[in-house]
């Protein structure tokens, strides 16, 4: 090879190595940007969350709530709300399990159908009166941690509600309960159901306070209709129906 072969070799073996470089580089400075880009969606967004002031946060929960509650008292006041719901039906007490497997046994599974759903109809009837109940208890809520909630999963603001106005929403909502039971005669069912029951051989008597377990299991299903709608507003922006919800849980 001669010299000059020799440095034809030299500048093409260099060509090649920048060209190597190059492309390093550029490969790099995209992975950077690329970096960057997703770093600056994450300011963009901690930015847009933070700018909301307290007020807007805590005005925009309540909203998020005040909404949840109105559709979730729709579904469950409509005919069937619970009857037809499986994920809401309140089922025969179960302290009185016992009960109701050896009355099924001895073929009384159908009045013990009809008292099931005089429960749940009792709930349904309480359900047409429970959001201004529920709306009075959003309204005294001091949400310290709104910001918290808000970045929280997607029922935390039904699960703080729920937490912090458990107590006063029982009372408020167990004479609407104890209204609807008498409205449905609930005891007209229950009573034969326990006398035929204490007249089965060696059965130990139970009488539950079914007042007292209609209340709690007609809010514990208004909480899961709650939260369902929550989500939905955390999620869906169709279902942020106005432009507060619309600011305060957009992407």
């Amino acid at each position: 090879m001669n010299i000059v072969d020799a440095k034809k070799n030299i500048v093409m073996k260099n060509i090649i190595f920048v060209g190597f470089l190059f492309s390093a580089l550029i490969g790099k400075t995209q992975f950077n940007l690329e970096s960057i880009k997703d770093k600056s969606k994450s300011v963009v967004s901690s930015v847009k969350k933070t700018s909301l002031s307290d007020d807007e946060i805590i005005q925009g929960l309540k909203e998020a709530l005040n909404v949840g509650i109105e559709k979730a008292g729709a579904k469950a006041s409509q005919a069937g709300g619970f009857n037809n719901n499986q994920i809401i039906r309140i089922p025969f007490p179960e302290e009185a399990k016992k009960m109701e497997d050896k009355l099924r046994y001895i073929g009384m599974g159908s009045q013990i159908d009809t008292f099931e759903n005089a429960l749940n109809r009792a709930a349904e009837k309480a359900a047409k009166e429970a959001a201004p109940v529920f709306i009075a208890a959003i309204k005294s809520m001091n949400v310290n941690d709104g910001l918290s909630i808000l970045k929280g999963e997607d029922d935390a603001a039904t699960k703080y509600l729920n937490k912090t106005t458990s107590d006063s929403l029982y009372k408020a909502f167990k004479p609407i309960i104890q209204k609807a039971l008498k409205s449905v005669k609930v005891t007209q069912y229950w009573n034969p159901l326990v006398s035929r029951y204490n007249k089965i051989p060696l059965t130990t008597k139970v009488n539950p306070d079914l007042e007292d377990y209609t209340t709690k299991k007609a809010i514990e299903g208004l909480f899961k209709l709650l939260a369902k709608e929550e989500k939905a507003i955390r999620s869906q922006p169709s279902a942020r129906v106005t432009d507060l919800l619309k600011k305060v849980f957009s992407e």
